[in-house]
């Protein structure tokens, strides 16, 4: 009796050992299917990095030579800044060597001068040594990359001038960063800089219809035109808002409207109207329709984004643009101080409104 006891309680803690391997294993799964579409289509060699030619071609010969300098890559946002890097560093150092030799600090990190002076300068200090376990020549340095450098303070990007210089045997440092000028300029002085362009409309197009064609969703021409026009350039957002617009229309095609509803942009028909009311209607009108705008939602800043392209590429002449578009200056100002949304908008309105009639 005991045994068969026994036999049951180990056929039970079996069927669930099985059935806990099972959700492990199903677990596992859902993991690796959830990754999200940039990082599932970031580049993983130097060559897949899109319409950046010059640092493609430089990174390639240093790669052939195994001999890096340090390097200041700096451009607008989703333009292939750390993927560039990223991908050079694998190919250089190979998926098992790869985290060990490169060391990558983020915004979110603390980078004072405490950590420059501790965590950089101690993982610059390590020697390195070896091949790599596929019998490729690994080169005698390691990598840090400082993303966002120019939210460094000025005393840790100080402190860091003079790690560059000692470590320069075993370290290179590539600084990756929006603005230049907030770099100081002994450390612009000690790297080969980079200007990353934002990405032609036509490379967003063939990257986004690569990845339409990868994920077999249906799409429209309009849609993938809107995804680029909304974009500006930042193939980062483009992916991450295909990404939404697949999930918002499910089996269905992805549509203008969806897309430019997901982006949180105002409908072009919307500028028009308002616009034609600023030419043509009265004040009266003016304040109906922008209260429509605040009461919908949009934000000032996106109006006040779109309004600009509308005019500059509008009828209006140089001196009434450069009128108009001071007063968007001053607008901008006030709304990031906390301004009221509407009343700035009333207030460049009726400007355009007066210039348009003059």
């Amino acid at each position: 009796m005991q045994a068969f006891l026994k036999g049951s309680a180990v056929q039970s803690v079996r069927a669930q050992k099985d059935k806990t391997s099972s959700s492990s294993s199903a677990g596992a799964e859902r993991k690796t299917r959830a990754v999200p579409w940039v990082e599932k289509y970031r580049p993983k060699c130097v060559d897949e990095v899109a319409f950046q030619e010059e640092v493609v071609a430089v990174l390639k010969k240093s790669l052939d030579g195994a001999d890096l300098p340090n390097l200041l890559f700096y451009g607008p946002p989703g333009t292939g800044k750390t993927s560039t890097i990223l991908a050079a560093a694998r190919e250089l150092y190979g998926p098992q060597l790869f985290r060990q030799r490169v060391l990558e600090l983020n915004a979110s990190d603390e980078r004072g001068i405490q950590v420059v002076r501790e965590k950089v300068k101690n993982f610059a200090q390590l020697t390195v040594a070896g091949s790599r376990p596929d019998g490729k020549p690994c080169p005698p340095f390691k990598i840090i990359i400082l993303d966002e450098a120019d939210s460094m303070t000025a005393p840790a990007q100080a402190a860091l001038r003079r790690t560059m210089e000692k470590e320069s045997r075993t370290t290179r440092f590539c600084l990756i960063c929006n603005y230049i000028s907030r770099i100081i300029e002994p450390l612009t002085s000690r790297c080969s800089k980079f200007r990353f362009k934002p990405l032609a409309n036509q490379i967003q197009e063939e990257r986004l219809l690569s990845i339409c064609e990868k994920e077999e969703l249906k799409y429209s021409r309009e849609s993938i035109s809107a995804l680029v026009q909304v974009s500006e350039g930042d193939l980062r957002k483009a992916i991450t808002l295909l990404q939404s617009a697949a999930r918002l229309s499910m089996d269905r095609e992805i549509t203008e409207t969806s897309v430019i509803e997901i982006a949180g942009v105002v409908p072009p028909k919307t500028i028009d109207k308002l616009l034609q009311v600023c030419f043509r209607g009265t004040f009266e009108k003016l304040e109906v329709v922008i209260r429509e705008l605040v009461d919908d939602g949009y934000a000032a800043t996106q109006i006040l984004t779109q309004l600009h392209d509308a005019i500059v590429e509008g009828h209006l002449s140089d001196k009434q643009k450069s009128a108009i578009t001071e007063k968007m200056a001053v607008v901008g100002k006030c709304l990031l101080d906390g301004a009221d949304e509407y009343l700035q908008l009333l207030s460049l309105c009726s400007l355009i409104m007066h210039q348009s009639n003059n």
